[in-house]
């Protein structure tokens, strides 16, 4: 610390003696001082100073060694303090919104609002512990299942470890928490003989095309229902997959790019999808001429008899939900038809990593992680044509 040349002051017989005056402390160093009332005070000057106070002098020389400790490791949070419910509503706004798709910031957005307010939001953010986060899990369970229950806690770490890199908090209570387990959701795929009834129960339906490109390139619901013709070929027998529509609360049918690089890709198209689309564009115009001035032009592929966006929940309800029924077919969800067509590639054979590229996964990883199931048969059927080559 740095000296300053001496003064004189008076020690308590009142005697004049020469002492040393102490420079104001630097950033990073501490005080401890006496208030008014008796009680003693130490503070670790970084940032807007963090203080602790005790009842003797020794008290708070050891709560402030901790504290200086602390500092030097990078532990001492040193932005201003604020509540959870403040950081919490706060952080979706400036940092989710303008990086998250709609629908995943309305996730956000309400896990805030429904679960982390109620229960948490009067707390002091620095205050948060593990032992809150074990609390909240435990009442929420009660209510929630494990999915959405996940959701609420990758929601508060992700906003957390937002709050470290501030300083606004020394570390993520999340980490020391274990994350609610999610049972991972058996996929039902259509085996072939099921994919062929479901074929033959689409004859001469609506929305016939939809199903059999689902079925036939794995495609995603939201990317087939933003697929424009624009997108496709059909003399060359592909199509572009540039885009989802979805429908976001308050906004109404919403474009949004594909959620990675692989996502953005070209599909292939089998001959039956070929003629699908074909009969699909001979449909539309027919409906486009009836309409009329009524026609509305967006240029999809699948619309409804005014050419305005297809409603998700219409489609599952009033034409995919009563097929599946007609036909005796299981109860699937209408994305388990982009399972059946990787199932069903990769049981013919198809590599992997052909199959990765027909669905736009990301990664092998997660081609190969979501249909393990397959891989045990195809394993089989490789060590029997090793064997007949061997020893054939």
């Amino acid at each position: 610390m740095q000296t300053l040349p001496a003064v004189k002051r008076e020690n308590k017989a009142g005697t004049l003696v020469r002492c040393r005056k102490q420079a104001k402390r630097g950033q990073g160093e501490g005080s401890i001082t006496q208030r008014k009332d008796g009680a003693w005070q130490a503070a670790v000057s970084v940032g807007e100073g963090k203080f602790c106070y005790g009842k003797t002098r020794r008290e708070v020389g050891e709560k402030l060694k901790v504290g200086l400790r602390e500092q030097q490791q990078g532990m001492l949070a040193t932005g201003p303090s604020q509540t959870v419910e403040h950081f919490t509503r706060q952080w979706p706004e400036d940092v989710a919104k303008p990086t998250l798709r709609p629908n995943g910031y309305k996730r956000y957005e309400q896990d805030v609002r429904l679960h982390l307010v109620p229960t948490l939001g009067k707390l002091a953010l620095g205050k948060l512990t593990a032992q809150h986060l074990t609390a909240l899990y435990r009442e929420l369970s009660k209510k929630l299942a494990a999915k959405p229950l996940g959701h609420v806690h990758r929601c508060l770490h992700v906003a957390l470890e937002a709050a470290v890199r501030w300083d606004l908090i020394a570390r993520n209570p999340c980490d020391l928490v274990s994350p609610p387990k999610v049972q991972r959701k058996e996929i039902q795929p259509l085996d072939v003989e099921q994919a062929k009834a479901l074929l033959a129960a689409i004859k001469g339906e609506p929305l016939e095309s939809l199903y059999v490109l689902a079925l036939m390139t794995g495609a995603r619901h939201g990317e087939l229902l933003g697929l424009k013709w624009s997108d496709v070929d059909l003399a060359a027998g592909t199509l572009q997959i540039r885009r989802s529509l979805v429908r976001v609360t308050g906004q109404g049918f919403v474009e949004q790019e594909p959620k990675t690089q692989k996502g953005r890709r070209q599909v292939t198209l089998a001959p039956g999808a070929v003629e699908a689309l074909k009969r699909q564009r001979a449909t539309q115009l027919e409906a486009r001429l009836r309409a009329a001035s009524e026609w509305e032009d967006h240029e999809l592929v699948f619309c409804n008899v005014f050419g305005r966006p297809l409603e998700p929940a219409n489609i599952r309800a009033r034409s995919f939900k009563p097929i599946l029924h007609r036909a005796g077919l299981p109860d699937i969800r209408f994305h388990d038809l982009r399972h059946s067509a990787a199932t069903l590639l990769l049981a013919l054979g198809v590599h992997p990593r052909i199959v990765q590229e027909q669905l736009g996964h990301s990664t092998i990883s997660i081609t190969l992680d979501t249909y393990s199931h397959v891989l045990p048969t195809l394993q089989s059927e490789a060590m029997r044509r090793l064997d007949g080559l061997l020893t054939g």
